[in-house]
Formats: structure tokens, sequence, C-alpha cells
């Protein structure tokens, strides 16, 4: 059952007041900065992901209150040093959702969610941004990286029209990695592996798959199969060095079945 607004709102309070209760009397809380919470912030964010990824409610639940509770944090940090405080990060991303939203708060109309897009990244640049990519993160994975920068590109306009010349575009990427491969040329075979990954994450987003998710879920998938193997292995008394490749490929086939 949905809390109220007026019950959401004192739940917020309740945070803002044990962050400040917290920050004055634990020892801990007290020592910390931004640059000391940074790490713990982008571990917290993975597991948040992992939670959505497991689709454990509540577990998504626990973990938004553990990113929750960071924001809070660089909050009250910034509010000592007189820099921001909670309601300077509110109603700056409110007011940033409403310029980037004038089809809901001015006179603008869209046919569909693309055009939204398009008109976020073209605001952006009228803010004074001089690249669509300046808010792609130096730090983010290469793959997360890769997708966000030819989504962000797409959204003015650069961008294939249909699935099938991403494809096409693609194919022709493995035939100069293929290339290279019979070349013996290893840094030549790197960066066409690299274009490779890159045409790929192009392609998934044209079939509307996250490039990220599909693969995190693969590994989870790979993992149970491989340690079902692994127990296997166990259950016949055999390590899997001692076991054939045609051994262990019957356990993988139960694994897959299961």
């Amino acid at each position: 059952m949905q809390n109220s607004r007026e019950k959401q709102l004192a739940a917020y309070d309740r945070l803002l007041t044990i962050m400040d209760e917290l920050r004055e009397q634990c020892p801990w809380d007290r020592k910390q900065t931004m640059q000391t919470l940074r790490h713990l912030t982008i571990e917290e964010t993975y597991e948040l992901g992992d939670a959505i990824l497991e689709n454990d409610l509540n577990e998504v639940k626990k973990e938004l209150g553990d990113l929750l509770l960071h924001i809070v944090f660089y909050a009250k940090i910034g509010s000592e040093s007189g820099d921001f405080d909670m309601a300077d990060v509110a109603n700056d991303i409110c007011e940033k959702l409403i310029s980037r939203h004038p089809h809901i708060y001015g006179d603008i109309d869209v046919a569909d969610e693309e055009e939204v897009k398009q008109n976020w990244e073209n605001l952006k640049l009228k803010e004074g941004k001089k690249s669509v990519l300046e808010g792609v993160p130096k730090s983010l994975p290469a793959m997360v990286k890769a997708n966000r920068i030819q989504d962000k590109v797409a959204g003015v306009g650069f961008d294939w029209e249909e699935p099938h010349q991403v494809f096409e575009k693609l194919k022709e990427e493995l035939e100069e990695l293929q290339e290279e491969v019979s070349n013996d040329n290893a840094e030549k075979i790197e960066q066409e592996f690299g274009d490779v990954l890159f045409s790929m994450i192009n392609y998934a987003r044209f079939l509307k798959v996250d490039p990220e998710s599909a693969l995190e879920r693969t590994n989870k998938k790979f993992i149970k199969r491989f340690q079902y193997l692994e127990g296997k292995a166990k259950e016949v008394g055999k390590s899997l060095k001692e076991m054939t490749l045609a051994e262990m490929d019957v356990y993988w086939d139960e694994a897959k079945k299961l």
C-alpha cells in the first residue's frame, strides 16, 4: 500500500534529521568527505543494479535507501561548507526538469519519445554546452560509455535509419577484424575488435536491448551453470581438471535444461 505524500515527506525529514545527528555524534560519519564516500557510492549503485536485474523488489527498496543516504550525505557536507544543501539539490533538478520538458511546461509539441530525446539534447546545447558528449562521465565503464555516446549523438540526428544498416556495418567490422587476425597485427586486431564491440553495442540499441544488462544476465547464467557443473563434479569425486570436455558437456547440458 502506497504511503501518502505527507508520510513520504515525514520519512524524508526523518532521514535528514538522522543525518544531522550522525554527522555531529558518530566518529565515522563525522570523518567522511565527498572523496571518501565516492567509491562507496559507486558500489551502492552497482548493488542497486544487481537487485534490479534479479527483479528482487525488496532488495531494490533497500539499495535505493542506501543510495538516498549517500545523496543526503553529500548534501550535508555541502551545507557545512556553505556551497549547497538538500534544498538546492532538489530545486536545481526541479528547474532542470521543467526547462528540459517544454512539451509539458511550455508550448512545444512533440510526436513521440524520440522527439523528446532530440529536444533534450538541443536544449543542453542552448544552455551553453559545447558538445552533446560533455555529459558522458569519463569514468564510466567502456561498454556503458559507448552506449551513452551513441544514444546522445542519436539525439541530435547522427544515427542510422534502419537496424539492417547497423547489422551490415557490424558484418563489415567483423570482416576487417578477421583480416587483421589473418595478418597477425596485434595493434590492428585490438583496434578492429574495439570497432566490432562498438558496432555490437550500437546494434543492441536498435534492437532496444541494454547491452550492459544483457551481458550481465549472461554472466549470471554462465556462473549458475558452471557452479552446477562444479557441484556435479564433486558428487562423482572428480576435479574439473580430471574430467574430459565430453563429461563436462553432459552436466553443462543438464544445467541448461534446468
